[in-house]
C-alpha cells in the first residue's frame, strides 16, 4: 500500500514519496446518496475504527487488488462503519429499501451475499463481517480488483458520481493515514461533495465557493467552526509544526507569508489538496506543492 509524506519544513511544503502503491488508482448495486456521520456535531476518535479495518482488510484480501481503503470509505460514508443509527442500518431499511452498515439492496445481497468470519449463517445483510465480505465480493465482481476499472465497480455500488469522488478521495486519504480523524473526514466528504462547483469570490456555498469559503463549509459539516477569510484561519490554528507530518483533513496556507496568506487548501493525502483556486475554475483536487507554502493547521 503506498504512502506519500508531506511534512512541513521552515516555509517549504516537501513531498517524499516513500513507497509507490494504489494510490494512483485511487485518484483517477446497492448503496445511499453521501451523508456526513454526527449531522454537523463534533464527532471524535477515527473515522474507521480499527474492528472496521481489519474487516475491510480481510474482506479486499479476498478479491486481489481490491484496496481495503475503498472498502473502508464505502463503509464509513453508508453508516460511519456501522455506528450510524439511520433507519435500516441495525434492522428494516432505508427510504429506498437498502439494508445494513453496507447498504445492500435484497436482491443484490441474495445474489452476492456471503458469511464473512464469525459471520451469521444464512448471511445477513446486517451482520458487520457478513455486509463487508459481500460488498467486497460485489465490487470483485464489477472490476475492483482492478485498477482500471475501480472507479467503474464503485459507481456500479451507487450510480451517483458524487458518490463515487466522495468514496475516492475518503479511500486516498485512508491510504495516506488509516487513522483519519473523523472530523477530519467529515471535512473531506463535504469538500469531495462540492467538486466541480465554480468559484465564486466571497462564496460561501450559495452558487460556489472561494478558497475560505469551501474550507469553513467543510469543517462546518464536521462540528467545528472556522473564521470567514483565510487569514483568519490560519492565525486560529492550531499550527501543525515544523518537521511534522501533515495529515488527511489539515489546511493548508499559502501566500507572501504567515501574515499574508492568501490561499487555503484541505489536504486528502498522497501530495493532493481539494481547494476552490480562482475565478473561472471550480472545486478541484489538485497538486498541494505550491512554492508559495505557508504552513498549515489542523483544526479540533
Amino acid at each position: 500500500m503506498g504512502r506519500v509524506v508531506v511534512v512541513v519544513v521552515g516555509a517549504c511544503l516537501i513531498v517524499g514519496v516513500l513507497l509507490a502503491g494504489c494510490v494512483a488508482a485511487l485518484a483517477g448495486g446497492g448503496g445511499s446518496a453521501p451523508a456526513l456521520p454526527g449531522g454537523g456535531s463534533h464527532v471524535s476518535g477515527p473515522a474507521v475504527p480499527a474492528a472496521w479495518e481489519l474487516m475491510d482488510q480481510g474482506a479486499a484480501g479476498t478479491c486481489p487488488g481490491l484496496p481495503w481503503s475503498v472498502l473502508a470509505a464505502i463503509g464509513r460514508v453508508e453508516s460511519d462503519s456501522g455506528r450510524s443509527r439511520a433507519p435500516g442500518v441495525a434492522s428494516g431499511a432505508n427510504a429506498a429499501g437498502a439494508e445494513g452498515p453496507m447498504q445492500f439492496e435484497p436482491a443484490t445481497f441474495a445474489r452476492y451475499g456471503v458469511v464473512g468470519p464469525g459471520g451469521v449463517a444464512p448471511p445477513s445483510p446486517y451482520d458487520p463481517a457478513d455486509a463487508v465480505y459481500s460488498a467486497a465480493k460485489l465490487l470483485c465482481a464489477d472490476g475492483g480488483g482492478d485498477p482500471a476499472s475501480l472507479t467503474t465497480a464503485i459507481g456500479d455500488y451507487n450510480h451517483s458520481s458524487v458518490y463515487v469522488e466522495t468514496v475516492v478521495v475518503l479511500a486516498q486519504a485512508l491510504v495516506s493515514n488509516p487513522a483519519t480523524a473523523a472530523d477530519a473526514a467529515s471535512a473531506l466528504q463535504f469538500a469531495a461533495a462540492q467538486l466541480g462547483t465554480p468559484y465564486r469570490w466571497g462564496g460561501t456555498g450559495d452558487g460556489g465557493f472561494d478558497c475560505s469559503g469551501l474550507s469553513q463549509a467543510a469543517y462546518r459539516a464536521a462540528g467545528i467552526a472556522l473564521p470567514r477569510v483565510a487569514q483568519a484561519q490560519f492565525d486560529a490554528g492550531p499550527a501543525v509544526g515544523d518537521g511534522t507530518e501533515v495529515q488527511p483533513g489539515d489546511l493548508l496556507f499559502y501566500g507572501a507569508s504567515t501574515r499574508a496568506v492568501a490561499h487555503v487548501g484541505i489536504y486528502v493525502g498522497a501530495g493532493e489538496m481539494i481547494d476552490a483556486p480562482h475565478t473561472g475554475a471550480v472545486v478541484r483536487e489538485e497538486g498541494a506543492d505550491w512554492r508559495d507554502f505557508v504552513g498549515a493547521t489542523r483544526p479540533a
